[in-house]
């Protein structure tokens, strides 16, 4: 999940400090979401798909179809 978090930044050129501004959460806590070091809150997990326009399942790893 971790690594899917990040490619999907990285696919739209994005830094981690802007995705952080969007999830209006501080580029340090954003960081270890996608190290694994923290867990992602379920409303984040959201937004991020909500932002990426992928599924729950997909930053998830439970499935590959976006």
């Amino acid at each position: 999940m971790y690594k899917r978090i990040r490619y999907l930044r990285e696919d739209k050129d994005m830094t981690q400090t802007q995705l952080a501004q969007i999830l209006h959460c501080s580029q340090r806590v954003y960081s270890d979401y996608e190290r694994g070091r923290l867990d992602i809150p379920t409303e984040i997990l959201i937004r991020l798909a909500d932002f990426h326009k992928v599924s729950v399942d997909y930053i998830l790893e439970r499935t590959n179809e976006k």
